[in-house]
Formats: structure tokens, C-alpha cells, sequence
């Protein structure tokens, strides 16, 4: 009986990487010291995934040799022990050295499945958006600001506490010189290494969290600004570790300290030139000359397609239980917390989810939170920004007022809706919406069914402080 021999995990024919491309990598990254090599993709979570090869294996590995059982990690479809593996296969390009143990060399790549992309691959569902923008001549430009706790554990009682040695005492810490000085063991090492990468660090902060910190970076297109933030997660985590500290990305790890945002600014350029499309077209424009908002035409109806599907969009870009705790605009706070809880957008307006910055031609939304995973959350931003365009949108009336001050019924009057209170409620719109549909495919079952589970699991459970209040109260 004949068998057919021929691999159906690597990548399609004449896609193999080429052999002089491959010996001059692996002699530049010998040069540099490097001994091993991670192709990776992600989770349903963001978090990068992959085996380690020694350096001698750069061939095998690149042509996709390492296979991965990807129905054993959550939400990843493929579930069961009778399917094929995924195998990993690495952008050559995108080789990094990581700066922290230079024996190690990363790559960002993607999974294929039978010799084609896998569907369900989060950076695959990106690319199929970011086609869709460059079949429209467009090229998506993604700037991100994440923001993250550091915490050490305390000598007393074992627990974690903000990273500055000496708590500030007043309300908020945001932009406090004597913090952030007292943080530089972790702050200067990550600056260092990300400017090494090119990534154009022009600030960073003590942010209004007691331990919390920002980085300002380049923009870049938003593949690399996706890549970028799930290499800087694992940076944090690992020069975090080296300090004896650790770096949390729980969008809410405190009741009475700010979330941690990831906002996302976004803006259309053209793909031949790299002209930013979202800067005030010459002639007329009725919405910019309304409003009073120096943007081009384009730019309101992409912002118009993010408010229509906002509900939608947050079960991904806020893709946790924890995540809908830092959407109140105060909660335990002494002081307002900004958080974006309502669906509206306004001029340099930070009491609205979008932001329409008056000092950079772009579109801020300021939703996400450190917990999205950047290739799932860009790429129903952008689809939902090209449904807006495609369809010509308003966006409606900006609102330039602290929103925060205003009653329920004065909201409603306004037409201005409240971004979901829960995940559930996250969940069931991005459930309803069919825009969904045409971004996730059949991801989008897997993803509600991992989310749910998700869900339950956090709502349905009793926590001890629970029980110290009702207990015996009730």
C-alpha cells in the first residue's frame, strides 16, 4: 500500500524561506551571541506561545518543522485528540535579540494549518483586515499607551505592594518626579531596551496608579504596533522578575487605584505615499467645519463605524471579567478615574470613550485595557473604521462637556449609550452584531464560548470578603 509522503503542516510551496536568506541570519545572530531561537504566534489571550530551537535548527524551524497541538490551550480552536497540529512559522524579518539574555532570538510568526494560514490565528485575522484597508489603498497606522502595575513583594507580610519604595501620600501619584525616581531599577532598563529596538521612546511616567507606569512610543502600522506590544508584556515580565518584582497587565488589580488602560490611536494613511488621510482635506468638509475639529472627512466616518460597533469591540478590547470593575468613573476613588464609560466622542474630551486629539491627526480610543490581545483588538477597530468609511457614517455631535456630570435621563436625551457594564453584557453584543461575522469567522464561536466560560467562572465564585461582610450578617 502506497502512502503519501508529502508534510501537510509546513507552509505551501514556494513560500519555503530562502537558504541565503537563512545562513546570513544565522550568522548575524551567532555574531550576536545567540544560541537560541522562538518562533511564536498567540493565545486567545495575546500571550505569545512557542518551543526553543538551538540555533542550528534555524532552517528546519523556519520552514514550519515545529508543530503545535493547539485544541490543548484555551480558545484556540481544533479541540480533540483526532486533529492535526499547527505549525509555527516565523517572519525571518521580525527577528529580534532579546535584550534582556541575548542567547535568545525571537520571532513574531504566524500558525498554518494543511499548508494554509490557520483561520483562527489572531495576527491572520489582522492581516485579513489589513488586506481589506491596502485593497482600499489604505495602510492603518496603530500608536498605543500602555499602561501597567509593578509591584514588589513586601519584607513584613509577603504581599505585593506598589514598586516605589516610599508611597505617596497624597491622592494621586500620576507624573510624581520623586516616584518615578525611585522606580528607575525597573523604568531605565525597559527604556533602554526598547529604544535599542528602535521603538522611539519620547516618555514615560509614574501614571495615576501607586506602582503604575506609561510608555509613550513611535506609532507604527499596526502589525508592528501589535507585535510591539506583546514583546513589551513579556519584557515587562521578565526585567520586572530580574529587579525581584512583578508586572501585572490585570486590568483592575486594585479597587481604589486606576485601571490600566491600553489606548489605542488610530489614523489612515495612503498606502502608495504614507500621507496621514485623517489630516483636514483641502476644500470643503461640513463635519470638521461643524464641529470645529481639524480632521479630514474620512476620519469622522471612521470614528462614526467604531461608536456603531463600540458595544461589540469591547468584549475584545476589554476581553475580562476584571476589565468591566475599572469602568466606573469612581467607584472607591477619593477622585474621578477618566474611565471611558460612555460611548460618545468630543474634542480633546477624555469623560468620552473617543478622543479626537487637537495636537495629532488621529483617532483615540481609550477603551482598551492592558488584557487585549492587540491582533483581535486592531482588527475589529479597523473593520469596523472601514465599515464606516464604506458606508459614509456621521458620527453625530460631538460632546466637548464633562459627560461624567450628567444625569441618566440627560444621557438619554443625548443620545449618548454606556458601554456594557459586564463582560456578559460585552459578550452578548459582540454575539448580536454581525459585523463580527465578516472579521472573526468561526473564531468568533470559539471566542464567545472561551469568554463565557470566562465569565461564570469569576461570577459564580465566593470570595472571602464576600463572606466577611454577609456571612453572619444576612
Amino acid at each position: 500500500m502506497a502512502f503519501d509522503s508529502t508534510p501537510t503542516f509546513a507552509v505551501p510551496e514556494g513560500f519555503a524561506a530562502d537558504p541565503a536568506k537563512l545562513e546570513a541570519l544565522k550568522v548575524d545572530l551567532a555574531l550576536a551571541g545567540v544560541e537560541y531561537l522562538l518562533s511564536t504566534y498567540v493565545d486567545i489571550h495575546g500571550v505569545p506561545k512557542a518551543k526553543v530551537n538551538p540555533l542550528e535548527s534555524l532552517a528546519k524551524m523556519a520552514n514550519g518543522s515545529e508543530l503545535f497541538t493547539v485544541g490543548a490551550m484555551e480558545g484556540m480552536g481544533l479541540v480533540g485528540p483526532q486533529e492535526d497540529e499547527c505549525a509555527a512559522v516565523p517572519d525571518l524579518d521580525s527577528a529580534i535579540v532579546c535584550p534582556w539574555d541575548r542567547r535568545f532570538a525571537y520571532f513574531f510568526g504566524d500558525l498554518y494549518y494543511h499548508g494554509e494560514p490557520y483561520a483562527n490565528d489572531s495576527r491572520q485575522i489582522l492581516k485579513r483586515q489589513l488586506d481589506r484597508a491596502a485593497a482600499m489603498g489604505l495602510k492603518f497606522n496603530l500608536g498605543i499607551e500602555p499602561e501597567f502595575y509593578v509591584l514588589r513583594e513586601d519584607s513584613l507580610d509577603g504581599g505585593l505592594k506598589p514598586l516605589p519604595p516610599r508611597r505617596y501620600l497624597g491622592t494621586c501619584p500620576a507624573y510624581d518626579v520623586h516616584q518615578s525616581l525611585g522606580s528607575m531599577d525597573f523604568l531605565d532598563p525597559m527604556v533602554k531596551y526598547m529604544n535599542e529596538l528602535g521603538w522611539g521612546v519620547f516618555s514615560f511616567d509614574q501614571e495615576g496608579g501607586h506602582g503604575q507606569y506609561e510608555f509613550d512610543f513611535a506609532y507604527a502600522d499596526a502589525l508592528t504596533t501589535a507585535d510591539r506590544l506583546t514583546f513589551l508584556r513579556l519584557m515587562a515580565k521578565e526585567v520586572a522578575s530580574a529587579t525581584g518584582a512583578v508586572a501585572t497587565f490585570m486590568p483592575k488589580p486594585f479597587a481604589n487605584d486606576f485601571r490600566s488602560g491600553c489606548h489605542y490611536n488610530m489614523s489612515l494613511a495612503n498606502l502608495g505615499t504614507g500621507e496621514n488621510l485623517f489630516a483636514l482635506e483641502a476644500g470643503s468638509n461640513p463635519y470638521a467645519e461643524r464641529h470645529g475639529i481639524p480632521l479630514s472627512k474620512m476620519a469622522f466616518h471612521f470614528v462614526a463605524g467604531i461608536l456603531r460597533h463600540a458595544s461589540a469591540i469591547t468584549a475584545v478590547s476589554s476581553p475580562t471579567y476584571n476589565s468591566y470593575q475599572g469602568f466606573i468613573a469612581q467607584g472607591d476613588m477619593p477622585d474621578v478615574s477618566w474611565a471611558p464609560v460612555l460611548v460618545a466622542f468630543g474634542k480633546n474630551n477624555r469623560s468620552a470613550m473617543m478622543r479626537l486629539p487637537l495636537n495629532r491627526y488621529c483617532i483615540e480610543n481609550r477603551a482598551p485595557d492592558m488584557a487585549n490581545n492587540p491582533y483581535l483588538t486592531a482588527a475589529l477597530h479597523l473593520a469596523a473604521g472601514l465599515d464606516g468609511i464604506e458606508e459614509q457614517l456621521d458620527p453625530g455631535e460631538p460632546v466637548n462637556d464633562n459627560i461624567y456630570a450628567m444625569s441618566r435621563s440627560q444621557l438619554r436625551e443625548a443620545g449618548i449609550r454606556f458601554l456594557p457594564p459586564t463582560l456578559l453584557h460585552a459578550l452578548d453584543a459582540f454575539e448580536d452584531d454581525p459585523f463580527v461575522d465578516g472579521v472573526f469567522g468561526e473564531m468568533k464561536a470559539i471566542y464567545l464560548a472561551q469568554k463565557r466560560r470566562e465569565w461564570e467562572q469569576a461570577f459564580y465564585t465566593i470570595h472571602d470578603q464576600q463572606l466577611e461582610r454577609q456571612l453572619t450578617r444576612l
